[in-house]
């Protein structure tokens, strides 16, 4: 063997095809495209077209209802908390919400706030802050000698801070004259 004789196996190099190079492709004229007509131009968004004809997600009904003004929570069942209390994941002598037990890696998800649930399997006096809970989470806190504080979730924090603030000139001159007349009346 000598070194100008050394080549690749038998068809371990393919040629590539060479698209829109007419019969020189080695796919003829169309390139494996076909023929005319949309679908042998790129960028065609066809999904759900049915010629012209009703396409079926609107000839079928639709059912269900998503609400948008919903919340969401991330739910802590009172076991895991527990066990979490237990692993020395989180210190049950300090307050606990949400910063604290995503800290810990207690809760994953950050939703509209969390949720206590369960009505059993606590045992450790916690002081913890939530955005809602169970009437059996909130009596098994209660019975352990811990306190329980529900403070609104993220999402109506933030649609009463956005109503609070004054919009428009009006609302600007209304915002001045509460603050002059709460000056005046504090002194």
């Amino acid at each position: 063997m000598r070194l100008n004789e050394i080549r690749d196996n038998k068809g371990a190099r393919k040629k590539r095809m060479r698209v829109a190079r007419g019969i020189g492709s080695g796919k003829k004229k169309t390139g494996g495209r076909g023929q005319k007509g949309q679908l042998s131009r790129s960028g065609v968004h066809m999904n759900g077209f049915e010629g012209g004809q009703i396409p079926i997600f609107r000839r079928l009904p639709k059912r269900g209802f998503f609400n948008h003004a919903g919340l969401d929570f991330s739910e802590l069942t009172l076991k895991d908390l527990q066990r979490a209390i237990d692993s020395k994941q989180i210190d049950a002598k300090k307050p606990l919400d949400e910063k604290s037990l995503r800290t810990a890696r207690v809760i994953r998800q950050r939703k509209d706030g969390i949720r206590l649930i369960g009505k059993d399997g606590l045992k450790a006096k916690v002081t913890i802050t939530v955005a809602g809970a169970s009437a059996g989470a909130a009596a098994a806190v209660a019975a352990a000698g811990g306190t329980l504080t529900i403070e609104a979730p993220r999402k109506v924090q933030a649609a009463l801070a956005e109503a609070a603030e004054p919009k428009g000139k009006r609302g600007l001159r209304r915002k001045a004259a509460t603050a002059k007349n709460e000056a005046r009346f504090a002194s």
